[in-house]
This record gives structure tokens, C-alpha cells and sequence, in this order.
């Protein structure tokens, strides 16, 4: 349907506010890794997303929206294709597709603080092209696919799954994939085993303005996700605002008591993880619903990122703990803090949780399979991690 011109200023407005965000996100990453690794973390944040989107141009965006075939993926609008003429509905369809292809880029560069300063650039090209492809549009078109009318909605759209801008779309997504491609790199050389030890970064205060401008970028995330300028949009930015603090300062109050001082990159990686929680059901919860989808996402931040310490995974940035980990306890939180009037007719918190469970699972099946299954293939012929010495002397 056209968009009226204040709906569609304020989605592309949005819109720039999430491009924001990919700055924000080279600034954190550059900021949390090894000085001689920065230049090759920032490249690969400018090389996914330049890539990434025109993926979703040739195919994503028809994979994500085009009419469904039986609720799994679309099939139509390759290369954006439609009416060249400039009309209502054309020009509102542009502005989906820009606001759309932005979240795509944010999905995609989710992998790449992950994977910082040891997979090869080749390697993380390859991982782009599998995700920006084969993984994000499909499970977008299940949870998303009807926002372009009733003809392309989603099998989990349509058995009542809720994630209103994107705890399991885009940030569980990503967080799957970073997954995927930890276990398959391996940790840095150093990291663990005998004399391992944790791998102090750089510059902690480029990563906090990097965290500040995802912040700010993330009122156009959520913000937009409304896709009309209504009487929703000040109450999610109230609630990102609000879970977003709760989860920097459970995140501190934690890491004081247990270490005697905040830890400060925890701290970042808090106010993200209350933002990534919140994600889900920022429209429908309360004020305190919030504060407590986004506390709690701290703390689930704070607990997988020593978990995967535990088991000897190496996540360079804490992407896994911020985008996957607080993205499944977002999605699962809207069952338990949601309004209940906002659910499918008939279906109560127990039945929701069920469905929200339901839609974290087939996402994160198909998800971190695929990419698992894909980069071991793609490290046969290309090698994903580089060589001992180059890791050792850095990738810049």
C-alpha cells in the first residue's frame, strides 16, 4: 500500500539511523580486538555490507517478500523488479526495500567481530554471500514475509510467532552463523590451552562510542519497524531507551560483585544485549516489561560469554552471547511480558511461549546448520582461518 509522506520520512529516516549503526558496529569491533587486526575487521565490515546489499537486490529481497511457496520462501521482485514508472506504490515499495536491506546488512556484520583475527578475508566473503543469500531471507520471509501482503506471509508468521524488529530474524540470525564459524575456525592462537589467557583489546573507548552509536541507531531499528510515523513509535524508543540501560546496568552491578569492579567491556556488550532483547516485543510490553526483557538480556549476555569461555569457544567481540543468546531470551520474553490482547485470538502465554519457542528453534536449526554445513565445504576449497604466522604477525 503507498505510504503517506510523514510514514514514509520517518522510515527513511530510520533508515539512515540503522545505516548508523554498521559505523557503530566498526567502531566497537576495531575497538575490542588487537591493534594490528583493526584495519582487517573494518574492511570486512565495509566489504559485507556493500556486498550484502546487492544480494538483497538480486535475490534477497524477493527470497524475503516476493508471494510464498507454502510459507518458506518468496519467489518474485528478483533485481527489484516491477513498474519503472515512479508511482505511490512504487516509490513506498523503495522505502520498504531500503529500510529492509539495511536490517540484512545488520544481520550480516554481526559475524564478523566474531570471527576477528583469524579468518581469512576470502573466507568471510564466502560467509557473506551464505548468509546474505541462503539464511536471512529465507527465515525473514517466515516470521516477516506477509508485511508485503497476505500472498507472501511466512509459515511462523502465520501460526502467530511475534518478533516485532528482530531478536531472532536479524540478531539470533547473525548470531547463529557467528556460531557456526567460531566452531569451525577455531580459537586464536593463544587464547586457550596451556598459558592461554584472555586477549586484551585496544581501545576501549572507540568501542564505547561504537556501542553509543548502535544505540542511536537502534531507535531507527525499532522505531521504524512500525513502518508508519503512529502513536506506537514514542512508545518503543521509550522502551529501547529503557531496556538498553537496564541491561548496561545489571551488566555492571554483576561484574562488580563478582570481580570487584564493572568490567567494562561486559558493560558495552550489556546496554546491546538489552537492546537485542527488548527487540522482540518492544511494542507490546509495558515500561517494566521492559526494563526487565533488557536487565535480564545482560545478565543472559554475561552468562553465555563465560559459558563459551568454559567450553573453549573464542568469540573475539562477544557477538554469541549478545546477538544469539539475548535474542532468544528477547523472543521468549514476549510470551512472559507481552500483552497478552496482542496474541492470536485464543492463544494464552503458555500457548505464545510454545510458538516462540517453536520459531527460535526452526531459526536456529536451519540457521546454524546450514552455515555450519557451508563453511566446512567452503574450507575445503578456500581456507577459512589464515596461517599461524599471519595471525601472529596480524591481518592488517
Amino acid at each position: 500500500m503507498p505510504m503517506s509522506g510523514l510514514d514514509a520520512a520517518w522510515v527513511l529516516m530510520c533508515t539512515v539511523l540503522v545505516l548508523l549503526m554498521q559505523a557503530g558496529f566498526t567502531c566497537l569491533e576495531t575497538g575490542l580486538v588487537r591493534a594490528k587486526n583493526s584495519i582487517n575487521v573494518a574492511v570486512k565490515n565495509v566489504a559485507d555490507f556493500s556486498l550484502a546489499s546487492l544480494v538483497f537486490w538480486i535475490a534477497g529481497y524477493a527470497i524475503m517478500f516476493g508471494p510464498s511457496v507454502g510459507g518458506l520462501f518468496g519467489f518474485e521482485g528478483f533485481l527489484l523488479a516491477g513498474e519503472a514508472n515512479i508511482t505511490p506504490e512504487r516509490s513506498s515499495e523503495m522505502v520498504f526495500f531500503f529500510f529492509q536491506l539495511a536490517f540484512c546488512g545488520t544481520s550480516i556484520t554481526i559475524v564478523s567481530g566474531a570471527v576477528a583475527e583469524r579468518m581469512s578475508f576470502k573466507g568471510y566473503i564466502a560467509a557473506t554471500l551464505v548468509l546474505s543469500l541462503l539464511i536471512y531471507p529465507v527465515i525473514g520471509h517466515w516470521a516477516w514475509g506477509g508485511l508485503a501482503g497476505e500472498a507472501s506471509s511466512g509459515w511462523l508468521e502465520k501460526l502467530g510467532f511475534i518478533d516485532f524488529a528482530g531478536s531472532t530474524v536479524v540478531h539470533s540470525v547473525g548470531g547463529w552463523v557467528a556460531l557456526a564459524a567460531v566452531l569451525v575456525l577455531g580459537p586464536r592462537l593463544g587464547r586457550f590451552g596451556e598459558g592461554g589467557r584472555a586477549i586484551e583489546p585496544h581501545n576501549l573507548p572507540i568501542a564505547a562510542l561504537g556501542m553509543f552509536l548502535i544505540w542511536i541507531g537502534w531507535f531507527g531499528f525499532n522505531g521504524g519497524s512500525t513502518l508508519a510515523m503512529n502513536d506506537l513509535v514514542p512508545v518503543v524508543l521509550v522502551h529501547t531507551l529503557l531496556a538498553a540501560s537496564a541491561g548496561g546496568v545489571s551488566v555492571m552491578a554483576l561484574t562488580w560483585a563478582l570481580d570487584g569492579q564493572p568490567d567494562v567491556p561486559a558493560m558495552l556488550n550489556g546496554v546491546l544485549a538489552g537492546l537485542v532483547a527488548v527487540t522482540a516485543g518492544a511494542h507490546i510490553v509495558s515500561t517494566g516489561g521492559a526494563i526487565l526483557t533488557g536487565g535480564v538480556g545482560g545478565l543472559v549476555c554475561v552468562f553465555a560469554m563465560k559459558a563459551l569461555e568454559r567450553l573453549e569457544i573464542d568469540d573475539a567481540v562477544g557477538a554469541v552471547p549478545v546477538h544469539l543468546a539475548a535474542g532468544i531470551w528477547g523472543t521468549l520474553s514476549v510470551a512472559l511480558f507481552g500483552e497478552a490482547a496482542f496474541f492470536a485470538d485464543g492463544v494464552g502465554r503458555f500457548e505464545q511461549f510454545g510458538i516462540q519457542l517453536a520459531g527460535v528453534a526452526a531459526a536456529g536449526f536451519y540457521a546454524f546448520t546450514l552455515s555450519y554445513v557451508a563453511l566446512s565445504l567452503i574450507d575445503r576449497f578456500i581456507a577459512l582461518r589464515v596461517g599461524a604466522r599471519a595471525e601472529r604477525e596480524g591481518l592488517n
